[in-house]
């Protein structure tokens, strides 16, 4: 399976009009940067099986632009899993569902996104710094009982937009 991790765009500050963090919204540039980063994925010539997406609005609107641009096979789907602080297992146990030759792209949340990615590549021994609209692509190898494998490439929004100009 390739599983590509994909931190949501930036998002607006937290304000007194809006004190549910879960509705926080992407930002103009935000959205511009996700589109841009979704054109360099797609100049990639990466498409994916599945999209799935935290709940929390800022990465629904990110699962749902890259979804424009980039093909996807099925429906983009929501995972309370990609929450923060959501939980890993039961994520791990979703994508042991899935065919073991699939594309999976999962949007969610610091620091729960590069501690996936550190836990899947080294145990938790290193740390990785997943940026805003950052992407990573992990071949995976072992799903359960937890996820692991190889990390092919981390890239950040300024790499991908230029693949994508």
């Amino acid at each position: 399976m390739d599983l590509f991790i994909l931190r949501h765009g930036e998002a607006g500050r937290s304000s007194a009009t809006i004190r549910d963090d879960s509705k926080r919204t992407l930002t103009v540039g935000g959205e511009k940067e996700i589109k841009e980063i979704s054109k360099g994925v797609q100049d990639l010539g990466i498409e994916f099986d599945y999209i799935f997406t935290s709940p929390v609005l800022r990465a629904k609107q990110t699962a749902e632009i890259v979804s424009k641009i980039v093909t996807s096979k099925n429906q983009i789907k929501e995972l309370d899993e990609l929450k923060p602080e959501g939980n890993k297992l039961q994520l791990y146990n979703k994508l042991s569902n899935l065919k073991q030759d699939s594309s999976v792209l999962i949007v969610g949340h610091e620091p729960d996104l590069s501690e996936l990615i550190g836990d899947a590549i080294s145990n938790g021994e290193c740390r990785i710094d997943l940026k805003k609209a950052g992407l990573a692509r992990i071949r995976v190898t072992t799903i359960l009982p937890k996820l692991k494998g190889e990390l092919r490439w981390l890239l950040t929004p300024k790499h991908l937009k230029r693949i994508g100009q």
